[in-house]
């Protein structure tokens, strides 16, 4: 992912020696976001609904990833530097609300979508542009632990509500 301020800044990467063509042919250009401050919210649903917003900082790029598995911390800085005080990457934003939740929901139910993550981000004037929706969903289990919640729980309550309502009308499975 690259930050290109200019068009002819892009034209010129595009167009020069060392742009590098996606597997799949697809080169996707975006909008950038300036926002007032620098994060992101997901909001993760199971089950269609409305399970918790993350607050990611964005502050060091947009790796973005909340998994466990994609965590490097300190693996390519030998020396181990850290702030004395450090705010988390993923921090569960407490009683969240929002407009787009119910928007969101409908989505998901128009499009048959149980288990999803949508990204957004708010500009400078308060509007949000929603960027992503991730239907492969992952939590992070440090932010999990510090809100006291667990996606992981609620989605593997989802399923077996969902099995046990297959096991009870065996007919509707097939």
């Amino acid at each position: 992912m690259q930050l290109f301020r200019e068009p002819d800044a892009l034209k010129a990467y595009v167009e020069g020696p060392d742009f590098e063509d996606s597997r799949d042919g697809v080169t996707l250009v975006q909008q950038y976001i300036e926002a007032p401050e620098p994060f992101i919210t997901r909001v993760e649903f199971v089950g269609g609904k409305f399970l918790y917003a993350v607050r990611v900082d964005t502050s060091k790029g947009f790796e973005l990833c909340p998994a466990d598995v994609c965590a490097i911390d300190d693996a390519f800085c030998p020396v181990g530097e850290t702030p004395a005080e450090k705010r988390p990457m993923f921090e569960i934003i407490k009683d969240f609300q929002s407009p787009l939740i119910p928007r969101f929901e409908a989505l998901l139910a128009a499009n048959d979508i149980h288990v999803a993550a949508f990204e957004f981000i708010l500009d400078a004037d308060g509007r949000p542009y929603t960027y992503d929706l991730n239907t492969n969903t992952n939590y992070n289990s440090e932010a999990e632990r510090a809100a006291g919640t667990s996606g992981m729980g609620a989605l593997a309550a989802y399923l077996g509500s969902e099995l046990a309502a297959l096991s009870a009308h065996p007919a509707a499975a097939e």
